[in-house]
């Protein structure tokens, strides 16, 4: 059976099920969303319903306590993600269908069936637990996007460990920024990656991990780049003492098939992920099991329209997102099996070899490997358009029904040469107008708020929609929710997945500076007009700029603070402070990112050299370097400019945000007061740049 579309979308589905088992109808998607946002008990109690979640224990309530942050959901409820994972093994295998379908760029091909994957999770949680792993332990991971990181997340939750994971394309001091503060008792990685064309040994890199988090009791090694027995023997020998990763998934016996997964609280921790703010340290955030699980069903099969691969409606299905595990949406992917829905998945460089970029590598692999569901980040397809792709001599495309895209701003003109490429190849009504998910959400709460619905109309350079459950609105300065106008972003009610707490942060300082201190507490806490009482807490300020349409349409403008967003990963600038500023001849250091109205990612780097240094091509190759090295590739700058003086305030605080307004074409006097600066002087240089640039844009 073809997975095309036309099948019945699952967001009609759903409401055909509201309407036969609750009783309720509504005329439009608003009036869907609005009763989502308001009737919160209710929505999220027929998303358990719909999706036949299961607990051995029954819950209590929906959300027993309304407060952000700490907001109580289903308590009493027992939950395991494996679990709801594992309730597709048998049904889908008997349809003939994989688990996992993986590809990397030296071609190894693995496909993994569903009752193989539960067979290796089994056995590596086994291994696991005999190595004294307990519920509540954390267990990072340094590996890539391969089927064995799928496979070890899933050993790792089954048992109530908390997983971490860090892409191997990040430096030591980075990945060390995250995995210190969390403090595992187990390391999983990899002997190393190969990316656009190049390999590139990991070893070193695992032995100054070991050497730098005391608290690690045990090693796991997956053979990632070597493949022969010679040296898979040299890998291992080399990262010593360690477990061979092949061993400890190989075990099949009566005990590994009467393996079940821990019944868990409802909100027991289940990963940390990081997403990095302007200052400290990137911050250790954490989901739960049943959050995470329910808002992701949501998400992923009403919103973005992935059904369950033996599904008669979606039958065939083959969900494609292209990630790095350093991004969130690794964990989105990996969700697509929370559905019973085949995940394909590729590990390399989307753009080919760095000395002969191919942007049709993941093209031609969705074609070989009949992907329904193609989503990457939205500066994927702005390359495929300066590159000038052409689909029709990619392989036959023709399973394909939808796009998607996240990570930045997906441009009209991107939007609308993924449009006329499908017309261009059409062999369905789908393909003739494809179909574009466009979803906005982020690493902090493992979600989307804005996002796609197959039956709303489509306008390029836009998302369709606020997602249900999502109370989102714009917000202007004076905390008043704006419709056409751009605004804060924010979300004026809880959803399950909003972090339980982050790691080590003290009365929970850090999550509410990070989200929940802009807003007097309890303002604006009924969406569409109304406040609760002081004690249900502030509202969650996400750090985006957006705009609603009176239409319900709309548009993420890029980042309301200063926060790095490089190829849809996020980074704090202090992080790149770090590396930068550990350079002898660097003195201080300023970044800003002016992605915004959705433009591309344009990043300068300031600099303050020491006197007599000059920022020359060595120079400028070192703190690249230095760049590249302690972070990533991802978050070099788009060009280095030395300067005499990095702006501060009197309290020392580097002034990113009002440079970064300035640049981005705001008046001087509008962004930054100069009588709370402690060096006003320098500003004229700043200034002038701004001019030099603006004046470029317009030549």
């Amino acid at each position: 059976m073809n997975p095309t579309a036309p099948h019945v979308p699952q967001i009609r589905l759903y409401q055909e099920w509201l309407a036969l088992h609750k009783g309720l109808r509504f005329d439009s998607y608003d009036a869907l969303w609005r009763w989502s946002t308001t009737e919160l008990d209710a929505f999220w109690q027929s998303i358990w319903d719909y999706f036949d979640l299961c607990s051995p224990t029954p819950h209590t309530a929906v959300l027993a306590r309304n407060v952000m942050p700490g907001a109580t959901w289903f308590p009493g409820a027992k939950f395991n993600y494996a679990q709801q994972v594992f309730r597709h093994v048998k049904p889908a295998h008997d349809a003939g269908f994989s688990a996992i379908v993986s590809r990397n760029e030296k071609g190894r091909h693995v496909e993994l069936s569903w009752p193989e994957l539960r067979r290796q999770v089994a056995s590596l949680a086994l291994h696991l637990q005999a190595q004294g792993v307990e519920p509540g332990d954390r267990v990072a991971a340094y590996l890539p996007n391969v089927p064995e990181t799928m496979v070890a997340f899933l050993a790792v939750v089954s048992i109530g460990g908390v997983w971490s994971v860090c892409a191997p394309d990040m430096g030591t001091n980075a990945v060390l920024d995250r995995f210190r503060q969390i403090q595992p008792v187990v390391l999983i990685a990899c002997d190393g990656v190969t990316h656009g064309g190049k390999d590139f040994d990991r070893l070193g890199v695992v032995a100054e991990l070991r050497a730098a988090l005391p608290t690690v009791r045990h090693v796991i090694l997956h053979t990632n780049l070597a493949q022969d027995p010679a040296e898979v023997d040299r890998a291992l020998e080399t990262a010593q003492p360690c477990a061979a990763f092949g061993t400890a998934t190989a075990r099949d016996d009566a005990v590994v098939r009467a393996f079940e997964p821990l019944w868990l609280p409802f909100d027991h921790p289940l990963w940390i992920v990081y997403s990095s703010g302007t200052t400290g340290l990137p911050k250790p955030i954490v989901h739960g099991h049943g959050g995470t699980v329910i808002v992701a069903l949501a998400l992923k099969t009403l919103h973005n329209d992935v059904g369950c691969s033996y599904a008669p409606n979606s039958w065939g299905e083959r969900f494609h997102w292209y990630s790095s595990t350093g991004w969130v949406m690794w964990n989105a992917q990996t969700s697509g099996l929370l559905n019973g829905t085949t995940c394909v998945i590729y590990d390399g460089n989307p753009g080919g070899p760095k000395d002969q970029p191919d942007w049709t590598v993941l093209w031609r692999f969705a074609a070989e490997q009949r992907v329904s569901f193609f989503g990457a980040g939205a500066a994927f397809f702005a390359n495929c358009l300066k590159a000038g792709v052409d689909l029709s001599t990619c392989g036959d495309l023709s399973a394909v029904r939808a796009l998607g895209t996240t990570g930045s701003p997906l441009s009209e003109e991107a939007q609308n040469w993924g449009t006329a490429q499908f017309a261009a190849i059409a062999k369905n009504e789908a393909q003739k107008d494809i179909w574009w998910c466009n979803i906005s959400g982020g690493t902090d709460f493992a979600g989307a708020f804005i996002g796609g619905n197959r039956e709303l109309p489509q306008t390029p350079g836009r998302m369709q929609c606020r997602l249900l459950g999502c109370a989102v609105e714009s917000w202007n300065e004076q905390g008043q929710p704006v419709i056409d106008e751009v605004g804060e972003l924010v979300c004026a009610q809880p959803i399950p997945s909003m972090p339980l707490y982050f790691v080590g942060d003290k009365d929970n300082q850090r999550l509410i500076g990070s989200y929940f201190d802009t807003y007097p507490a309890g303002h604006g806490r009924q969406p569409g007009g109304g406040d609760l009482a002081a004690e249900a807490g502030a509202v969650w300020r996400h750090g985006d700029w957006l705009r609603i349409h009176p239409d319900g349409s709309c548009v993420i403008y890029g980042r309301s603070d200063a926060t790095i967003n490089r190829h849809g990963l996020r980074m704090g600038t202090s992080e790149l402070y770090s590396a930068v500023e550990a350079l002898p001849e660097v003195l201080d250091s300023m970044v800003v990112d002016l992605e915004y109205l959705g433009r591309e990612s344009y990043m300068p780097l300031f600099v303050v050299l020491r006197p007599g240094l000059a920022l020359d091509d060595a120079m400028t190759a070192k703190i690249n370097g230095a760049i590249r090295t302690a972070l990533s590739p991802r978050f070099l700058p788009n060009a280095i400019f030395q300067v005499a003086e990095i702006p501060r305030t009197l309290s020392g605080k580097k002034q990113e945000l009002p440079i970064k307004k300035l640049l981005l074409g705001q008046p001087l006097d509008k962004v930054i007061n100069r009588e709370a600066m402690a060096n006003p002087g320098c500003l004229d240089w700043y200034v002038a740049f701004a001019h030099q640039r603006a004046g470029a844009a317009h030549a």
